[in-house]
């Protein structure tokens, strides 16, 4: 068996060490060109992890040109783990794979499938989330499921945490599938059709703050798209700003505006110092912002900012 490696995101990371360590016969890795991965979140360099293994590692701009279906067919592979890439594969490029291609989504599917499920879980404010092995197929996410992990999302998690657990069953998926692939096996079953709309694109404009939203969802919007993620933003005296961290506070706020700045919140743990925002109902309180220009407040200096009664507005 020859297995081959695409993928650039660091979900994979974990995944194609594991695979590395169980042996697993990986004749070559395939990631996205360093000047085009430099604009993708969450990208992750995998030179070192194949130059210490000896893996070659190939880098492409389009894993659909004809420049890389030629590679992949010289590299007559038989199985090949895409996970963690975001170009959708064409028929050509699926078909290149002798048994085929192997992908993962991080959801329970048929539940979210599209772009950026973890991002739209924590938005939709969902408490269960997962992450699905599945052979990569036309259509979107709908090939047949090989594994899947489920796991509850917390009030705590944040984009980067749930990626975390993504990665993890990557690599556990994957250990528990290889060796049912090396003895010829193709497991799968169909997954059941629903109604449930294709999740659409993100991209860093959707990441203004709409502070007419109750305080629970507004704090949803933050933690699902801080780092490594472009992050939530909104506007004050026409400075952007960036909310990388917010708490939320508990119970209703009256005669407020939405997005007014109540004050601040000191504290003798630097963590917990910030902002008071009013919300539609309800409030959170900032704790980390950068601005466009570079500048971070965080811990007391963000507490100290004399914004009381100033309003976050969206330009």
């Amino acid at each position: 068996m020859r297995f081959g490696w695409i993928g650039v995101h660091q979900e994979g990371r974990p995944a194609l060490a594991g695979l590395l360590d169980a042996g697993a016969p990986l004749v070559a890795a395939v990631t996205l060109k360093r000047e085009l991965a430099a604009f993708r979140s969450g990208a992750d360099d995998y030179r070192t992890l194949c130059e210490r293994s000896g893996l070659p590692l190939y880098e492409v701009a389009n894993i659909n040109d004809e420049t890389s279906l030629q590679l992949l067919r010289e590299l007559a592979l038989d199985v090949v783990f895409v996970i963690g890439w975001s170009q959708i594969l064409k028929p050509a490029t699926l078909q290149s794979a002798r048994v085929g291609m192997i992908g993962a989504h991080a959801s329970l599917l048929p539940h979210n499938r599209g772009s950026a499920p973890v991002n739209w879980a924590l938005i939709k404010g969902e408490q269960m989330t997962g992450n699905s092995l599945m052979w990569l197929a036309e259509g979107v996410d709908a090939g047949d499921l090989i594994d899947q992990t489920a796991f509850c999302i917390s009030p705590y998690d944040t984009c980067a945490t749930l990626y975390d657990r993504v990665a993890e069953s990557n690599r556990d998926m994957l250990l528990r599938v290889l060796p049912r692939l090396l003895a010829g096996e193709r497991p799968g079953a169909a997954q059941r059709h629903t109604n449930e709309p294709v999740l659409p694109r993100r991209r860093p404009s959707d990441g203004l703050v709409d502070w007419s939203r109750d305080g629970v969802t507004t704090y949803n919007f933050v933690r699902a798209l801080t780092r490594p993620y472009p992050g939530a933003f909104s506007w004050l005296d026409k400075k952007r700003w960036t909310i990388w961290q917010a708490a939320l506070l508990p119970g209703p706020i009256a005669g407020t505006r939405p997005g007014e700045i109540l004050g601040p919140v000191p504290c003798p743990d630097e963590a917990a110092c910030g902002q008071v925002v009013a919300c539609g109902d309800g409030a959170i309180v900032l704790l980390e912002l950068q601005a466009d220009d570079g500048e971070v407040l965080r811990g007391r200096r963000l507490s100290e900012q004399p914004w009381t009664g100033r309003v976050w507005t969206n330009e």
